[in-house]
């Protein structure tokens, strides 16, 4: 329950028709590689300069985290980042807890580091994080010695307790998540020998890239089952790196949305991260019609990048492939939102993950989008969306619609508002901090152009 206080800090907001977004635009950096760019710059030796970092509450709480333990880490007065690290095997114990806001990533990754350094580190969040489970992350880690005391349901507050002498781990991971994988293979980084994850399902890649970015000995290999190996050498010594962090997909897939179901729309977005394992959205949003042309594809620091052209096109329902999942997991809030604008049927299945996120995001969608005006059947693992065939959503003019505190959420259900025809009120808009700071003010310009 929330309570009186927490009630009059909501931030309420009517989002409804503006006309065509036009223009371009640039969206924030790329929240994953943002994190990593923080902590491996702050395990290596020397000065690294990072240009594009997000300044999301979630990326502020890993710098915060990293200064803790001993990293120096400043903005400059250009908005470039830097980052002078400790060496891996060089972090101090943190004399408070270490707050993690609304951040998972920061957590669980986090976790992993100090899992193989000597030090003992306690982990506070947010209500909302504090109900999200660790056991996931938890599990692996016990087995290179760590000990960990948490909240019951393994939740924060949480204690880590680094091994000593950290024991090299093989391990299959149960279910894709890239957070898991990368945290062990944070621990890897100041664990003697080696450290080998074995991924039956491939998940977004930014730790394995950005780790071999800094010189650290990690290889990966797809064995006979199609699974990926992933070796990483420990007693890392990781050298500084300058790093440009290309824009965001997952922020981008907003804009991207709003740009086809709005009509008459003609947006570029500068500068987007096209990691295959990321980018499934705009290939899925091809599938079902939409007009997103890639313009000046380019590689910047290892990884994939184009300015998207997207023109307002008519969608078509279709059946989602569920192998897609692990590549745009945390973009099916607003593909709902284009499914649910779109000619006929969409079908979603293997969403199981979306229910552990911020939010229960496949019923918490629902409700949403049905308060909107959708037609939506909830399934065990996603939704059945029957699409309005371009007419936009008639909103959701009685009651807000509740975001539960999850910033996807709160910004799909806004893009869903500028398409519809009475308006959607989100009824909160503070977590969109948490990941897209400039969210609102983007909008306003791409309307305004």
């Amino acid at each position: 329950m929330s309570s009186h206080s927490d009630l009059a800090q909501m931030r309420p907001r009517r989002f409804s028709a503006q006309g065509p977004l036009k223009g371009r635009i640039r969206v924030p950096g790329d929240k994953s590689i943002s994190h990593r760019s923080i902590m491996l710059g702050a395990l290596a030796v020397g000065e690294t300069r990072v240009t594009g970092l997000l300044e999301g509450e979630d990326v502020l709480s890993t710098a915060a985290a990293m200064r803790a333990m001993g990293a120096t880490i400043e903005r400059q007065a250009n908005g470039d980042w830097l980052v002078a690290g400790v060496g891996v095997g060089g972090l101090l114990q943190p004399t408070g807890a270490l707050d993690m806001g609304n951040s998972g990533t920061s957590t669980r990754l986090l976790m992993g580091l100090v899992a193989s350094h000597p030090i003992t580190a306690c982990f506070v969040g947010d209500a909302s994080l504090s109900k999200r489970p660790m056991g996931r992350v938890i599990d692996p880690l016990s087995q290179t010695g760590a000990r960990f005391t948490a909240y019951p349901g393994g939740r924060l507050p949480l204690i880590v307790e680094g091994a000593a002498t950290p024991v090299p781990l093989t391990y299959r991971l149960p279910v894709a998540s890239a957070q898991v994988k990368s945290a062990v293979l944070l621990a890897g980084l100041n664990t003697p020998g080696v450290t080998t994850v074995i991924e039956p399902i491939p998940t977004r890649d930014h730790s394995e890239r950005m780790l071999r970015g800094f010189g650290a000995d990690l290889s990966v290999e797809i064995d006979s089952d199609g699974a990926r190996v992933i070796r990483l050498s420990g007693e890392a010594e990781l050298k500084p790196q300058t790093i440009t962090v290309p824009g965001d997909p997952s922020s981008a897939a907003f804009f991207v949305v709003a740009a086809l179901i709005v009509p008459g729309s003609d947006l570029v977005i500068e500068n987007v991260g096209l990691n295959p394992t990321r980018a499934a959205l705009f290939d899925v949003l091809r599938l079902m019609g939409g007009s997103i042309e890639e313009l000046d594809r380019r590689d910047v620091g290892g990884e994939p990048v184009a300015d998207l052209r997207v023109r307002a096109s008519t969608l078509t329902g279709i059946d989602v492939d569920p192998a897609v999942v692990p590549s745009m997991v945390d973009e099916f809030p607003v593909l709902f939102v284009a499914a649910a604008h779109a000619q006929g049927r969409t079908v979603t299945r293997g969403l199981e993950e979306l229910r552990v996120k911020e939010s229960d995001r496949i019923t918490v969608m629902r409700v949403a989008l049905e308060q909107a005006g959708a037609r939506v059947q909830e399934t065990e693992d996603g939704l059945i969306i029957d699409g309005t065939g371009g007419e936009g959503l008639r909103g959701a003019n009685n009651q807000p619609v509740a975001t539960h505190l999850d910033h996807r959420i709160a910004m799909s259900m806004a893009v869903a508002g500028l398409a519809s025809q009475g308006g959607v009120e989100v009824d909160d808009t503070r977590p969109i901090t948490t990941s897209f700071p400039v969210f609102e003010q983007l909008i306003a310009s791409a309307t305004a152009a």
